[in-house]
Formats: structure tokens, sequence, C-alpha cells
């Protein structure tokens, strides 16, 4: 199975989810990991899964002037997190408005603080309804994996999110073919 995980990431939690989410679906399938920055170009036709993730910002999706936020505090004097190399340039919401249709199997996932979704939203139930709108078929719910207020992941989250992608694996390798 060819799988292609595309993130965006602003201080790495949301990039590593997305290594641990690519290391579940396996080293036997031919699978991609790309930073949302990347794939200004890139062909997604081949790929029979999709997967898609992007840390939670004001209760959603990124936006150009959240993102402009979270490169703020990683450089205040005070603050413990690095920025993320790309971090600064497109946004999943820039990318999903220049993609077109694209018929694979899709999963949403998201990073976010440990709390309520009702209190901090969810960024993965509006990558899911884009996916969805360009053609894609989720094959599962939208997954949300959780940082601390000092924005680390918490302890688990990546083997968690390594089952994860196992568990995607294993969904579209059974799904019947057309």
């Amino acid at each position: 199975m060819r799988a292609v995980v595309v993130y965006e990431s602003m201080y790495g939690n949301t990039r590593r989810v997305a290594e641990a989410i690519a290391g579940g679906i396996g080293s036997g399938d031919e699978v991609v990991v790309v930073p949302v920055g990347e794939m200004k170009g890139k062909p997604l036709r081949d790929a029979e899964l999709i997967v898609v993730g992007g840390p939670t910002h004001v209760h959603g999706m990124s936006r150009p002037r959240t993102r402009e936020a979270a490169a703020e505090a990683a450089h205040k004097p005070e603050t413990a997190v690095s920025l993320e190399p790309d971090a600064e340039g497109t946004g999943l919401r820039e990318w999903f408005a220049s993609l077109g249709r694209v018929e694979a199997h899709a999963a949403a996932f998201d990073t976010r603080l440990q709390a309520p979704a009702v209190l901090s939203g969810r960024a993965s139930r509006g990558i899911s309804q884009r996916l969805r709108r360009h053609g894609m078929t989720l094959v599962t719910e939208p997954e949300s994996f959780l940082v601390s207020k000092e924005n680390h992941l918490l302890p688990g989250e990546e083997q968690r999110a390594r089952e994860w992608g196992r568990q995607l694996a294993l969904t579209v390798n059974a799904a019947p073919t057309e």
C-alpha cells in the first residue's frame, strides 16, 4: 500500500505524531511523511491512504495569524519551545484551497491540549471535512493526540499514534477494491 502522511507542525509535536503514524502503517508499505509546505505540486493520485494532521489553534485548523502568534511565542526568551523549520510557511488551509479532487482512503488527526474537545476544539474536524470535500473516503473518525500546557506530547501518545497507524493500514488493506 502507498500511503502519504501530510502534516503541519509548529513545535514538533504534530511531526512526531505523523512519524509515529507512518511507523504504524508499516515499513513493508511505501509510506511517505511530508510537511505540508513541501506538498505543493506533489501528486496524491497514486496514494491508497492519505493521512492529514495539524495542530489545533483557536479551536480549529491554524490560520496565518495563529501561525504568526505561535512563531512569536517561540521567539520569546522565556519560552521552552522551538519552532519547526517550515512552521511559518504554508498551512493546511492553504494547501486544501489548492488541492483538486483525490480519490483515496483518508484519515484526519490533530494535536491539542489535554482538555475536553468542547473547550480546546479539534483541528481534525475541519481536516476531515476538507478531505471529504476533495473526494476522499474517511476510513475512521478523526483522532486527537494530546499535549500538555507546556506543549509536550503526553506520555504514551506516540505509541498510541503508532497503533492508530497500524489500525489504519489494517482497515485499508481489508477494504474491498473497486
